[in-house]
C-alpha cells in the first residue's frame, strides 16, 4: 500500500508522509533568520535572484502580521499568503473581542493550530511552510516594554520559543551549529543584525543585493534595512574573514 497517497494514514513506522513532504518543500525554499537580543529582535531572509523586469517589491519573504508581530517565512509564498491572511483575520477579531493586540505566542499557538488541522483532515494538504514570528511579550507592569520573543512554527503544527533559528534552506542544521557556537544572551542590536547578517552569508552568493533584514524594536517599531547599510555590515565581516586567514597563514608560515 502506498502509505504516501493518504494524508490521513499511518505508515507502519508511524510516519506521515505527506507531511514529511511538506517539510522538504520547506527545505527547498529559501533560508530565513532569526535572533532575538536583548532589546530588539531580527529576522534575515535569503532573496532569491530575480528576473530583470521584476519589481522587487512584489517579493516579501518578512510580512507584517500585527502591529506588534512580524512574521518571516520559508517555503511555498503561496502557501504563506494565504496562512498570513487567515492569521491576520484571527488578529484582528481578537481586537474586536478582546479590545486589544494579541500576544506573539497567541498567534504562534494559532499558526501552529492551523498548520496541524491541514494534517489531520482528508481533503486537504500540509502547509507548505515553516515560519518565524517575532515581537515583544505583554508588558509585566507599569513602564516595561516587554521582552523580545521569537516563535518558529512548523508544516506539523509544532510551536516552539527560539533564542536564534534558521529555517529553510540546505544548510540549515550547519548554519544552526553556527549560531550555537556564536550566539551570546542580551547582544546589542549591532551584534544581532551582525550574527543575523553572518549566518546568511554562508548561503547566499552575492551579499546585500539578495538579503532582506528587519529589526522588531520595542513597542513594536519595525525597521526595515537599506541595501546600503547591509553592505556596510558584508564588507566589514568580509574584512575580519581575510584578517582572520592572512593571520592563519603567517603564523604557520612562521612555524
Amino acid at each position: 500500500m502506498s502509505y504516501d497517497r493518504a494524508i490521513t494514514v499511518f505508515s507502519p513506522d508511524g510516519h506521515l508522509f505527506q507531511v514529511e513532504y511538506a517539510m522538504e518543500a520547506v527545505r527547498r525554499g529559501s533560508t530565513a533568520v532569526g535572533v532575538r537580543g536583548g532589546d530588539c529582535v531580527v529576522l534575515a531572509v535569503e532573496r532569491r535572484a530575480l528576473a530583470k523586469l521584476q519589481d522587487p517589491r512584489t517579493i516579501r519573504k518578512i510580512v507584517s502580521i500585527d502591529e506588534r508581530s512580524t512574521l518571516a517565512f520559508a517555503g511555498l509564498t503561496a502557501d504563506a499568503r494565504v496562512l498570513v491572511n487567515k492569521t491576520r483575520v484571527e488578529a484582528q477579531s481578537y481586537r474586536l473581542t478582546c479590545e486589544d493586540a494579541p500576544s506573539v505566542e497567541y498567534l504562534a499557538r494559532f499558526i501552529a493550530r492551523t498548520q496541524q488541522k491541514y494534517t489531520q483532515r482528508g481533503g486537504v494538504r500540509p502547509f507548505g511552510i515553516a515560519n518565524l514570528l517575532a515581537g515583544f511579550s505583554d508588558p509585566e507592569g507599569e513602564g516595561d516594554e516587554g521582552k523580545p520573543v521569537l516563535y518558529q512554527t512548523d508544516p506539523a503544527g509544532t510551536h516552539s520559543s527560539w533564542k536564534a533559528q534558521v529555517i529553510g534552506g540546505r544548510n540549515a542544521k550547519s548554519l544552526r551549529e553556527f549560531l550555537e557556537k556564536n550566539y551570546e544572551d542580551d547582544m546589542s542590536e549591532e551584534k544581532s543584525v551582525r550574527l543575523a547578517v553572518q549566518a546568511l552569508l554562508e548561503v547566499v552568493d552575492s551579499g546585500a543585493k539578495n538579503m532582506e533584514v528587519c529589526v522588531i524594536r520595542k513597542g513594536g517599531v519595525k525597521v526595515t534595512m537599506e541595501e546600503s547599510e547591509l553592505d556596510v555590515i558584508v564588507k566589514d565581516i568580509e574584512e575580519e574573514a581575510e584578517e582572520g586567514k592572512t593571520g592563519k597563514s603567517s603564523a604557520s608560515g612562521d612555524e
